[in-house]
């Protein structure tokens, strides 16, 4: 169950990220923890996210929360980076995944499957290149939901 302030927190915080260039990914307030943990994850969408891009935004985030007084006791405040994503969306991922074993999700299905396992190839303008058993499979990009890193859970 999302704690009842992240919505207030999610408002404060989103144009905070957007001024220094970041965007929210993931608001968390653990209230089991003493004192309890605000918990902000944000991403630089053009480069890796750094740690200047962290203390930046926990900075001004920490100011505008104790202004709008949201969080009436004492709290930890946490900004971090969510790390990699199993998801594949910059060109660079695709490149650096390259040998990875990937998922392909399609919609509509693509050749009757909607979902292609195989071994990351590369990536163009067009189309996703996935190696099946020795054999390149073409995928067009205008059909693909998702390309995710198919790692064992």
């Amino acid at each position: 169950m999302t704690h009842p302030l992240i919505p207030k927190i999610t408002e404060i915080a989103t144009p905070i990220a957007q001024t220094l260039g970041l965007e929210v990914v993931e608001v968390a307030f653990l209230t089991n923890e003493s004192p309890p943990i605000l918990r902000l994850e944000v991403r630089n969408p053009e480069e890796d996210t750094s740690l200047n891009d962290c203390e930046q935004m926990s900075r001004t985030l920490e100011a505008e929360l104790d202004v709008a007084e949201v969080i009436p006791d004492a709290y930890v405040l946490e900004v971090s980076s969510p790390g990699v994503s199993e998801e594949l969306t910059r060109d660079r991922e695709y490149v650096s995944f390259k040998g990875f074993p990937v998922l392909v999700s399609t919609d509509p299905p693509y050749k009757g499957k909607e979902k292609w396992q195989g071994t990351l190839n590369r990536r163009d303008e067009t189309t996703v290149y996935i190696n099946q058993k020795g054999r390149l499979i073409k995928i067009p990009r205008d059909v693909i939901l998702r390309v995710e890193l198919d790692t064992p859970s």
